[in-house]
C-alpha cells in the first residue's frame, strides 16, 4: 500500500513538474507559437490607398463644400486678418515646398518635379475665381498637384484661397 501511495505521489509530482516546465518555456519565449489571428486573413485597407467611395447623398460633417456639377462655389470666408494669417501658415506647410514662398512655382523641390508647379502670383491663376482655386486645392491637378482635401478641411482651404489672392500684390513687374 505504501508503494501505491508513493507511485501516485511520483505521478502527481511528475505531472506538476511537466506543467510547470511547459509554463516556463512559453512564458520566457523559448518556444514561440504564432497563433492564428483573424487580422492576418482579412482584407487590409491602408489610408489613401483605394479609398471607399463617398456614400450617395451624404454631406460632410463640416457641411457641403460644393455640389458636383453645379460649378465653382462662392467663397464664404471673408478675407480678414485672421483668415489671411491662417492661410499664410497653411500655405507655408502644404504649398510652399512646390510653389515657393511668393507662390512663383520655384519652391525647394520644384526643380525635381517633372511638371513644374504653377506660378500662383501670375495672371493665369489670379484671373481664376475663388471657387475655381478652391476646386484645384480640393481635387488637385492630375499629374501635377495632389489633392489637399484630406490635408485641409473646408475652412482651411478657403483660408489658403484668400492668401493666394494676396500673392498677386507681391508679383514682380
Amino acid at each position: 500500500m505504501n508503494s501505491e501511495k508513493l507511485k501516485r505521489l511520483l505521478i502527481l509530482v511528475g505531472a506538476v513538474a511537466f506543467v510547470s516546465l511547459v509554463i516556463v518555456i512559453f512564458s520566457y519565449d523559448v518556444i514561440k507559437i504564432d497563433w492564428l489571428s483573424f487580422m492576418k486573413i482579412q482584407p487590409a485597407h491602408q489610408p489613401m490607398i483605394d479609398p471607399l467611395p463617398v456614400p450617395t447623398d451624404s454631406i460632410p460633417i463640416e457641411g457641403a463644400a460644393f455640389i458636383t456639377g453645379m460649378g465653382a462655389p462662392d467663397n464664404p470666408v471673408k478675407a480678414d486678418g485672421s483668415s489671411l494669417a491662417r492661410g499664410a501658415e497653411l500655405f507655408g506647410i502644404d504649398c510652399e515646398l512646390c510653389h515657393g514662398p511668393q507662390g512663383k512655382g520655384n519652391g525647394p523641390i520644384a526643380t525635381y518635379l517633372q511638371n513644374k508647379p504653377a506660378d500662383l502670383s501670375g495672371p493665369a491663376v489670379q484671373s481664376l475665381g475663388d471657387g475655381a482655386i478652391f476646386l484645384v486645392i480640393t481635387g488637385g491637378v492630375p499629374g501635377r498637384m495632389p489633392a489637399l482635401n484630406e490635408n485641409l478641411n473646408v475652412r482651411e482651404r478657403w483660408d489658403v484661397v484668400n492668401y493666394v489672392r494676396t500673392l498677386k500684390a507681391t508679383a514682380a513687374p
